[in-house]
C-alpha cells in the first residue's frame, strides 16, 4: 500500500484547490479517499474511472478520459471519459504511446499542458478541438519514474491548472501508477500459476493416463501377434493385460477428474483437510484422523494448494493400493520447517516388479515429489515398522509467513 508523504501535499494542506474549478474537495480528502479505495477495490480500471470525475473538477475542466499502457508499451488504451463526443472515445479506443501531449506526458514523466491542439485534432479527426477546447492537459501515472497510464484533461481557452493542483496530480498519479503496477503483477502471477498448473496437469497425464495407454498400445501389438499365429494361451495372457491396463487408465482418469474437482476450501488449508478426510472416509471405507498440530498455520495460497494436492494424491494412492483400514494425516512444525505425514495400516510398499500393479501408484508419487520441489522440500514414502506406509513431507516455513513463537507447539511424529 503506497504511503502518503506529508511534505508531498504540504502546500495544499494550508490552501485547498478551492479555485480551480469551483473545487471543493481538500486535496488531503482525495488523497485519503484514494488510498482507501486502493486496499478495497478489486478492479483498477474501474477505479481510474471513478477518480476521473474528481481530476475534471479540481482542474476546471469540461472534459477527461483516462488511458493505461498496454502490455507491450507501445499504446495507451482508453478505459473511461467524461464529456467526450462518442465518435472521437470511438476513434481514440487506442493511441500511440508516443502521440502528442500524452507521449510527452511520458518521456518527461511530470504533468504536461499542450495549447496547440491542431495536432490532437488532426489525430483524433474530430471537430471537438475546433470548438471551446484549447487546452489539453496529461497528468501520468507512474511507478519508479515509469509510466503505466495517463489521465487527459481538456480545458476551455484560457484556463490553466493551479501549480498547486499540479503537485496534488503528482501524488495522485504516483498513487494510482503504483495501483496499476500492483494488478499487472497480479495479473502476471496469476498467468504464471495458471501455467504452472497446466503443465502440472499435462505432466500427470503424461505421467499416468498416456504412460498406462502406451502400455495397452503394447500389449494389443503383442496379442495380435500371438492370435495370427494361433497362440491362445500367450492371447489370452495378452488380452488380461490389455484388460487390467484400460482398468487402470480408466480409473487414473476419474482420480484426474476428481482431482482437478476438488478446489481447496476458501477458508484455508486446515478446513480443506478436514473436508478431504471426510469425503475420503465415504469413498474409502476407511477410518481417517487428522491431527493439526500447528495453532496458526501460515502459508502463501500456492504453498497450500501444493500441500493440499500432496495429501490428496497421497490418499488416492492408499484407496488404490494400500487396502488400509485407518489413516491419519498429521500437521506438524519443528525447527522452521513444516511436516505432513499421511500414515496408513495397509500392505506396505509394494517392492516387487509388478509393472501392472505399481504403474499408477509411482507416477503418482513423480508428481508428489515435484510438488514438493515446488515447496524446496523433500518427499519420502517408508514403510512403517508396525506394517503400513507414511508418506513424508518436510518443506521450511517461509521467514515472512512466521506466526507468533507462543503459537508454536512441540511437534508429534506419527
Amino acid at each position: 500500500m503506497p504511503t502518503l508523504k506529508l511534505q508531498d501535499v504540504h502546500p495544499l494542506i494550508q490552501h485547498a484547490p478551492s479555485d480551480a474549478g469551483n473545487v471543493s474537495v481538500p486535496a488531503l480528502r482525495v488523497l485519503s479517499e484514494i488510498t482507501t479505495s486502493l486496499s478495497t477495490d478489486a478492479n483498477v480500471e474501474q477505479l481510474l474511472g471513478r477518480f476521473l470525475s474528481t481530476m475534471i473538477r479540481l482542474a476546471g475542466a469540461q472534459a477527461g478520459a483516462v488511458r493505461v499502457i498496454t502490455d507491450d508499451r507501445t499504446h495507451l488504451r482508453l478505459i473511461g471519459s467524461v464529456g467526450l463526443p462518442p465518435e472521437m472515445v470511438e476513434h481514440e479506443a487506442i493511441v500511440s504511446v508516443d502521440c502528442g501531449v500524452c507521449g510527452k506526458a511520458a518521456r518527461e514523466i511530470t504533468t504536461s499542458s499542450w495549447n496547440n491542439v491542431a495536432f490532437c485534432k488532426k489525430q483524433a479527426n474530430d471537430a471537438y478541438f475546433s470548438g471551446s477546447c484549447k487546452t489539453v492537459v496529461a497528468v501520468p501515472l507512474m511507478h519508479k519514474n515509469q509510466v503505466m497510464g495517463v489521465y487527459n484533461l481538456f480545458l476551455d481557452e484560457g484556463h490553466t491548472v493551479p501549480e498547486d493542483v499540479r503537485m496534488l496530480f503528482r501524488s495522485i498519479g504516483e498513487h494510482l501508477g503504483i495501483a496499476l503496477e500492483n494488478a499487472r503483477l497480479t495479473r502476471e502471477n496469476m498467468r504464471i500459476s495458471l501455467m504452472n498448473e497446466r503443465q502440472m496437469l499435462a505432466n500427470q497425464i503424461h505421467d499416468s493416463l498416456a504412460q498406462t495407454l502406451a502400455y495397452a498400445k503394447m500389449r494389443l501389438t503383442v496379442l495380435s501377434d500371438a492370435m495370427r499365429h494361433e497362440d491362445y494361451p500367450k492371447a489370452n495372457r495378452y488380452l488380461g493385460d490389455v484388460e487390467e491396463a484400460v482398468d487402470l487408465a480408466y480409473a487414473d482418469l476419474r482420480d484426474l477428474i476428481t482431482q482437478y474437482r476438488d478446489r481447496i476450501n476458501p477458508r484455508g488449508l486446515v478446513p480443506a483437510i478436514q473436508e478431504l478426510a471426510k469425503s475420503f472416509r465415504k469413498k474409502a471405507n476407511a477410518d481417517v484422523d487428522f491431527l493439526n498440530l500447528v495453532q496458526d498455520v501460515s502459508l502463501t495460497p500456492d504453498e497450500e494448494i501444493q500441500v493440499f494436492h500432496i495429501i490428496q494424491e497421497s490418499l488416492y494412492n492408499i484407496a488404490k493400493h494400500a487396502r488400509a483400514r485407518h489413516v491419519v494425516i498429521t500437521f506438524d512444525l519443528e525447527e522452521g520447517q513444516y511436516i505432513v505425514n499421511v500414515a496408513d495400516d495397509g500392505v506396505g510398499v509394494q517392492r516387487k516388479n509388478d509393472e501392472s500393479s505399481t504403474m499408477g501408484k509411482s507416477f503418482g508419487l513423480t508428481i508428489m515429489r515435484e510438488r514438493a520441489a515446488k515447496l524446496d522440500g523433500k518427499l519420502k514414502v517408508e514403510s512403517r515398522p508396525a506394517g503400513g506406509t507414511v508418506v513424508r513431507l518436510v518443506f521450511p516455513r517461509r521467514p515472512g509467513n512466521q506466526p507468533p513463537a507462543e503459537h508454536e507447539q512441540p511437534g508429534r511424529n506419527l
